[in-house]
This record gives structure tokens, sequence and C-alpha cells, in this order.
């Protein structure tokens, strides 16, 4: 077998455990989405790509035809980043969005391979500040993101593209559970 799929391998078995936290985490948000709340979404670099796929995935769909539901990546608005970004700070680039677009019930996912980035720690703080589920997606714990969250799935892997890819599949039996509850 490849390496690269050699580690994805044994990622994907080490993550399998955690599949009903991944289903509790997908009748969450299909229930709090359904009512009208919303999920934001935040990561650097490949996990910002995530956060975007994931978002996508319920504002457009997953599988089935249903309606679409309340989802924002918050790295998508390059205006609020850069005027945020030279204001405020690097550290305050989510942090200031989910305490302007998040309310309480919401969900903010925060994905990041290592767990320690600062902006998005800050939105970490800031969402559970605001009342909101906060969730981890991050490479090996512990580490400060998944202490800060209300919960985390953590990859045991070294590796960043194992762990993101472990990531996507992850988004993948979220989304999955969260078209099953509602359609």
């Amino acid at each position: 077998m490849h390496p690269h799929l050699a580690r994805l391998s044994t990622a994907l078995t080490a993550v399998d455990p955690e599949t009903p936290k991944i289903y509790a985490w997908g009748f969450k948000l299909a229930a709090v989405l359904s009512g009208g709340g919303r999920l934001l979404a935040c990561g650097n670099g490949g996990s910002a790509a995530e956060a975007q796929h994931l978002t996508a995935e319920l504002v457009g769909r997953y599988r089935a035809d249903r309606r679409p539901y309340a989802a924002i990546p918050l790295h998508a608005d390059t205006s609020s980043l850069t005027a945020i970004g030279n204001d405020f700070g690097m550290a305050e680039l989510y942090a200031r969005q989910v305490r302007a677009h998040g309310r309480p019930g919401d969900v903010l996912m925060c994905l990041s391979t290592s767990g320690t980035s600062r902006n998005v720690t800050g939105a970490a703080e800031a969402g559970r500040q605001c009342g909101l589920t906060t969730w981890a997606l991050t490479g090996p714990g512990p580490n400060p993101l998944a202490e800060l969250c209300d919960e985390a799935l953590t990859v045991p892997a070294d590796d960043t593209a194992t762990i993101q890819e472990v990531h996507l599949t992850v988004i993948h039996m979220l989304c999955d559970v969260i078209e099953k509850a509602v359609v």
C-alpha cells in the first residue's frame, strides 16, 4: 500500500470509534438549522477550504434536494477579513465575525490541524461567550482548541494532509446524517 494511503487508513481506523459523536453532531446541527439557526465555520489554509466545503454542502446540497441552510464560512468575506485584520489584528479575524453573526443556539465549527491557531481559538472563545455550541475538528489532542470547545474530534495523525482528509470524511458523514434527519 502506498504510504499516503497507509497513513490515511490508520487515521480513519482510529477515528471510527467517534462515529456516534458524528451522528450526535449531525442530529444536533440538523435541529439547529431546521429551526432557523445557523452554522459558522472557520479555519486557516486547507482547514478554511474544509470549512467552506462544509458550508457549501449545507447551503447547496450534499445528496438530497432539500431547502438551503444558513451556513457561513468566516474566511470567505475578504473585505471583512482585511478590515478586521488591519484594524484589530489577525487574532481577531474570526472572533469579531462570530460576535457579529452568531446567536445563542447557533453552532460554530472550528477546524485546525494543529489546534493552536490563535484566530481559530479566538473564535471558539467568542462563540462560547456568545452562547454558541462550539465544536472542533483538529489534529492530535490534547490541544488548546479542543480544550476550548464544547466538544472536539481529534485526529491522531502527524501528517497535515492526512488530518485534513479525515476532516473531509467527517464533514461528509456529518452532511449525510443531517440530510437523513431532515428529509
